[in-house]
């Protein structure tokens, strides 16, 4: 696996498994020669089900939380203690940096240090398992067998490394310990705190089209819980035959999105009354498809045009700056420690 950097901070879209498959990770990344640009030296991200809940870097020194919903969980005094564990972490990452530095010989460039860590958890048949990697400028470095607890490295350069931490049992006793409880225990905590945070809320429906030749979106966003159901009807009659459902994904906010695209012909859909039916808990919702009812990118050419611009200039940085870590052929990702239900943390990363 490669683990890849984005340093910009963008709002994502996430696909996600309704088919109660959850995950529950986190990352650290440290980074070294991009401070001039404004980039943090050390940075962890806690996602659940792919969404972002916290966020800290060496620039702020907070852990800030990213939901609504989290705000409860931040107010508590495990809210310190993680975000004391993420500055000392800061201050390993920065020297385990150095130290891989020396041993693959390089005395300058931007190299990054990363551990990708947690659990998936099958909320149906209760089953989980965990994954623990490591990686440097972008390739695999050392990876954790968890129901071994054997360390496996992936290059000559982290056998050192591989030898040191699998002489020390203790900490390999609280891997097994977090990985056959604790991680998913924090899951369950925060899909039950994700879940009181929310309340029903309706779909806003929209139908989309880029240009009148161009198939026509119906797009329903904004909709809690995620169970909705599109359907194309032709002349009040259900039309499949025509039609490409999208993915059900998660926004930012964590409400939902869904489409349902129509591939028709303009003069069909002039001859014939077609429409767009979106059924969700909240309410039920029937858009006609209309020369009034669609949204086309003729009608907002401006803010169209513009968004363009923004999404350029972000994809040229995030390139530029990918393009000089590969130039060093690699890259690492980072994963934290997640506090036991003890009020301790269950371990602090380790140098190399």
């Amino acid at each position: 696996m490669k683990f890849i950097i984005f340093f910009i901070y963008v709002p994502f879209v996430y696909s996600v498994f309704f088919s109660e498959l959850h995950s529950f990770i986190t990352t650290y990344t440290g980074i070294h020669g991009m401070t001039a640009a404004g980039i943090p030296e050390f940075s962890a991200v806690t996602s659940l089900d792919g969404q972002q809940i916290d966020y800290y870097d060496s620039i702020t020194m907070e852990l800030i939380p990213k939901q609504p919903w989290m705000q409860e969980f931040a107010s508590k005094d495990m809210w310190k203690e993680d975000t004391d564990i993420r500055q000392y972490v800061q201050l390993v990452y920065k020297n385990n940096i150095d130290v891989l530095m020396e041993r693959f010989s390089q005395s300058h460039g931007v190299h990054t240090y990363q551990r990708r860590y947690g659990c998936v958890w099958d909320a149906k048949t209760e089953e989980s398992h965990g994954f623990d990697e490591y990686a440097y400028d972008g390739e695999d470095f050392i990876s954790l067998g968890v129901k071994e607890r054997r360390y496996t490295e992936s290059v000559l350069q982290a056998k050192p490394t591989v030898q040191k931490w699998s002489d020390n049992t203790a900490q390999l006793g609280s891997l097994k310990r977090y990985y056959d409880h604790e991680c998913v225990y924090w899951l369950i905590y925060f899909l039950k705190l994700r879940k009181a945070g929310f309340k029903r809320r309706g779909p806003e429906v929209s139908l989309l089209q880029k240009l009148p030749s161009s198939p026509v979106k119906c797009h329903a966003t904004g909709f809690y819980p995620s169970k909705v159901i599109i359907t194309w009807l032709k002349n009040g009659v259900n039309h499949n035959e025509d039609v490409v459902y999208g993915d059900t994904l998660i926004n930012e906010d964590g409400t939902f999105q869904k489409s349902a695209i129509l591939y028709v012909p303009l003069d069909d859909w002039k001859k014939n009354q077609y429409a767009c039916v979106v059924e969700h808990k909240t309410e039920t919702i029937q858009t006609i498809l209309t020369d009034d009812e669609i949204k086309s990118n003729n009608r907002t050419t401006k803010a169209y045009s513009k968004t363009l611009c923004v999404m350029g200039v972000l994809i040229v940085i995030v390139l530029v700056i990918c393009a000089l870590v590969q130039r060093k052929r690699k890259q690492r990702r980072k994963f934290n420690l997640v506090p036991s239900d003890s009020d301790e943390a269950l371990y602090i990363d380790k140098g190399l």
